[in-house]
């Protein structure tokens, strides 16, 4: 049967996959986590990793969207290596798949996918930006107990209520109770989610208290590469992810052959959110020079005989001097919170519809690769996502003279691609 023009991006995307041995690299990561001879034949790996990579894609955060949206369209059928009559993975065989496969085999995936950035230039590894967003977990506050004895948090104001007289307290007696009592802060030493025990109460990005997660990103300010997409607890503060994230960065930049060193270290830029005396005095000397911004404090600093930790602080501080540390913290507010913001925001990550920290950090990591993969699609077609590949069709209008003397019209249409798709001529009417 003829085939229809597809999506010119998942076309080009598909021959630099193909070309690379994305689906022959999988197979031979896979092969360990499926029976030769039992059950019915099993379904390509590519796939499933092309399934995640099309919610990165098109903004899509929930497995049953990205089933409707492949079965819908006949681009991403082609996308996916889906025969004329084979149907497509229902949301079930993403969870099992998921769930089966384990968390190193998606970060191998991960450093697969920046090994080809490395081959284009895309991974410098000299300055490396570190921040830390929020993901609302898929688990209501409203559903979380005390740990230990798994009282909730309904059945905890109805007994303060009837200690205070109420013997049959309504809805808005408990409301009214919960809005006056003291101490009304929650704690996640105390409380936890018996649907999520992994996510934590904190505060989100736009002002909010939900039950949450914490990715970290490590960056390539030179180039926009992800090089460490980590999950951490949410109540863990950004001192003590780092070292993780960090250690992660570290091994990625290693299998590109870009790892820091103490002869040759990578600057390591940061918010002040990352400034402490631990933290400064555990990388000073190593392979990561530190440019963390300092906070201000009232009053002076006490070292206790602290050599150690004074000389770091005061060796990060010089380094925050320089214009070479100003230009580093600008391309880390553009580069690093554009990265979030492509991700979780328009890639539909702010919200998880998953549980576990493990497996949300599965589909996070092959979600990030598909950013670093629109890293590779812009240096070849001048856009990252599909939509933005659209965007970029545009229409020139042109003047020409003609050898008579009279001016003639041209509509020019350009591809995304930079090739004029269409030339229309707009002869002018011989009476004006």
């Amino acid at each position: 049967m003829p085939r229809s023009p597809g999506h010119a991006f998942y076309d080009r995307l598909q021959v630099e996959l193909v070309a690379a041995g994305f689906d022959g690299f999988v197979e031979g990561l896979c092969a360990a986590h499926y029976a030769e001879r039992r059950g019915r034949p099993s379904l390509p790996p590519g796939r499933y990793f092309r399934m995640l990579l099309v919610g990165y894609f098109e903004g899509i955060d929930s497995e049953r969207g990205l089933e409707w949206r492949c079965a819908d369209s006949l681009s991403l059928r082609e996308f996916l290596r889906l025969g004329e009559r084979e149907r497509v993975p229902d949301h079930s065989w993403l969870s099992r798949t998921r769930s089966r496969l384990p968390l190193e085999l998606h970060d191998a995936v991960f450093t697969w996918v920046l090994q080809r950035l490395a081959e284009r230039g895309l991974v410098k590894g000299e300055r490396i930006g570190v921040d830390a967003s929020t993901m609302e977990a898929n688990a209501a506050l409203r559903g979380i107990v005390r740990r230990g004895s798994g009282e909730g948090y309904r059945e905890m104001l109805t007994c303060m209520a009837r200690e205070s007289g109420i013997d049959t307290p309504t809805a808005d007696d408990l409301i009214r109770l919960d809005r006056t009592r003291k101490g009304k802060k929650l704690s996640n030493t105390e409380w936890e989610s018996p649907t999520d025990p992994d996510a934590r109460i904190a505060r989100l990005k736009d002002g909010r208290t939900r039950l949450a997660h914490k990715p970290e990103h490590a960056v390539d300010l030179d180039t926009g590469a992800v090089v460490a997409a980590e999950m951490h607890a949410a109540d863990r503060g950004d001192t003590a992810t780092l070292p993780d994230t960090l250690a992660s960065a570290a091994r990625h930049l290693d299998a590109v052959d870009a790892a820091p060193s103490i002869e040759a270290p990578a600057e390591l830029v940061a918010d002040k959110g990352y400034h402490s005396r631990a933290t400064l005095k555990a990388l000073d000397d190593g392979p990561w020079k530190t440019r963390i911004a300092e906070p201000k404090r009232d009053g002076f600093l006490r070292w206790h005989g602290d050599d150690a930790a004074r000389r770091a602080v005061v060796n990060n501080r010089t380094r925050l001097l320089s214009g070479v540390a100003r230009a580093a913290f600008r391309l880390r507010a553009e580069i690093v919170e554009r990265c979030f913001a492509l991700a979780l925001d328009r890639g539909g990550m702010r919200r998880t519809w998953l549980r576990g920290r493990d497996n949300i950090h599965k589909r996070y990591l092959i979600h990030v690769a598909g950013y670093n993969l629109g890293l590779i699609m812009r240096l070849l077609t001048g856009a990252g996502t599909p939509r933005a590949f659209q965007d970029r069709l545009s229409a020139c209008l042109a003047a020409v003279i003609l050898p008579n003397g009279s001016p003639m019209m041209l509509l020019i249409v350009v591809a995304g691609d930079q090739t004029p798709a269409i030339a229309i001529s707009l002869e002018p009417d011989p009476l004006d």
